[in-house]
């Protein structure tokens, strides 16, 4: 048996915990409570303490909706590492999604053995999410979340080499709206030098003006009695203002007028392009050489909006996807390029390309035309016919973390999906850790005109993009800054 882990920091000891051969030390604080006086503020460091402090539990999740513990002491970050005597692993660090509004790392699908075992130090991280990290208000800085996950970041390169990691070889991954924030951390002139690669897993189309931010910020607020102010909303409980953001969510489709098309999205919230903390949206901003020494690996899923689809057991009429197209893609003609498809598979296709495929396919470009090198992949494999290669299934197998039983027991799941999704959550871990170790995937790195893709099928393959009939309806499409269309 190994005693108890200890480990001293910058600010102080920490005493984990061993499991399956893995020290593992939860619940560790980068930041301050971003309550009380510090509200709506920008991280502050954490002062020593003396002691030994127990990094056992994970840290309480930043207030949101759901049954799960939450409070105040929510900027912590966990660390998984293989070999605390080792010099310089490579490092993964490990941003969440959740739509910009929810998330924890203490969901179990984020355990970092299984990456830890396989040769890196695994770091996740708590943010603020919702009002709390992404709202627009007077006398606050815009991107809270963003400032915890830099914070987070700066406290990896001064810790991480007692854990066994190496600080000059951080990786820093997301998915989804991790990947939106993964993108926007390589468009942060404050970002720079704190790591060497990143992972982008099914980028975000959304990044919003000051107005666009701004307008929503006031329609919750309003929810409440208040303006859209740090002062007035100080007195205001953090779960009272998740209720009014539940609230104002029930209704974003009827601002869509006002609001574009983010009011069809699942979510009143994402990165604001503010011009200081977010100078520019992540596709000018890499195409204009953001980061150009940062490696990076992007890509989706085939189905990105299977599960997220409200219509999807609806009958949706010729007119509906009419004006879904011209609000999402008003210059692509989708029948013309998939004359095979019916109406609820259209609407389910263009949504997808305008939400997630297109907007992590085009920051491979733009990673391409700024310099620097850029592997493009797509998950096509899917272990039921219901789900497909759905949204988030890639990071479950990059993590290890998918339930055999939910695979033997989903009604639709084909014969060999436990032995093909063994096979290939080890195949695709292998190659995420490849390019974290060396920068290399093992595959032919990205470039416009012949478009190498590392396809993940039950037998992954590299070849030309698969998407070619979407790539080409929005081949001239420019992703950038969404803004308000009038005002509400």
């Amino acid at each position: 048996m190994h005693a108890e882990p200890e480990i001293r920091t910058a600010t102080g000891v920490l005493r984990g915990r061993w499991e399956d051969e893995v020290a593992v030390f939860r619940g560790i604080p980068y930041a301050q409570p971003p309550f009380g006086e510090r509200r709506f503020a920008a991280p502050v460091a954490v002062p020593p303490w003396d002691g030994v402090r127990a990094a056992l539990e994970f840290g309480p999740a930043v207030p949101q909706s759901g049954a799960m513990p939450m409070g105040d002491d929510c900027l912590t970050l966990n660390v998984w590492s293989p070999d605390l005597g080792a010099a310089g692993l490579p490092v993964l660090v490990w941003v969440h999604g959740g739509a910009y509004l929810e998330g924890s790392t203490r969901n179990p699908h984020y355990d970092g053995v299984i990456l830890a075992r396989s040769g890196v130090v695994l770091v996740s991280v708590n943010y603020r999410t919702g009002f709390e990290g992404w709202a627009h208000l007077a006398g606050a800085p815009d991107n809270r979340g963003l400032l915890d996950q830099s914070a987070a970041l700066r406290w990896v390169q001064d810790n991480i080499a007692v854990f066994g990691g190496d600080p000059g070889n951080v990786t820093v991954c997301g998915q989804s709206a991790g990947a939106g924030s993964v993108a926007a951390l390589l468009s942060m002139p404050t970002s720079a030098g704190l790591f060497r690669r990143a992972i982008a897993q099914s980028v975000p189309s959304t990044f919003f003006s000051t107005g666009l931010a701004e307008a929503v910020s006031t329609t919750i607020a309003a929810e409440l009695g208040v303006r859209a102010t740090a002062p007035e909303l100080a007195g205001i409980s953090p779960l009272a203002l998740v209720k009014a953001t539940d609230s104002i969510i029930q209704t974003m489709p009827d601002f869509v007028d006002a609001w574009g098309p983010m009011a069809l999205t699942p979510t009143p919230f994402s990165p604001v392009v503010d011009g200081d903390v977010l100078p520019q949206a992540p596709w000018r901003a890499l195409a204009d050489g953001a980061t150009r020494g940062v490696d990076l690996l992007v890509g989706h899923t085939r189905d990105e909006y299977r599960l997220m689809n409200t219509r999807r057991n609806d009958e949706i009429t010729d007119q509906e996807v009419d004006v879904t197209l011209e609000r999402l893609a008003p210059a692509s003609d989708y029948r013309a390029a998939y004359p095979e498809y019916t109406s609820a598979q259209l609407y389910e296709l263009v949504n997808a390309d305008w939400l997630f495929r297109m907007p992590s396919l085009h920051l491979a470009d733009a990673k391409h035309a700024g310099g620097g090198q850029v592997w493009n992949y797509e998950l096509l494999w899917s272990f039921n016919r219901d789900q497909g290669a759905s949204h988030c299934l890639d990071f479950l197998l990059v993590f290890g973390t998918l339930s055999l039983d939910d695979i033997r027991n989903h009604p639709s799941a084909h014969p060999d999906a436990v032995e093909e999704y063994l096979r290939l959550s080890h195949q695709i871990r292998t190659e995420w850790i490849d390019f974290v170790t060396t920068g290399d995937p093992g595959w032919t790195p990205y470039d416009p005109d012949t478009r190498p893709t590392r396809v993940y099928t039950a037998d992954p393959i590299t070849q030309p993009y698969p998407e070619e009939r979407s790539r080409g309806l929005w081949h001239q499409h420019q992703f950038g800054t969404s803004d308000l269309r009038r005002a509400p």
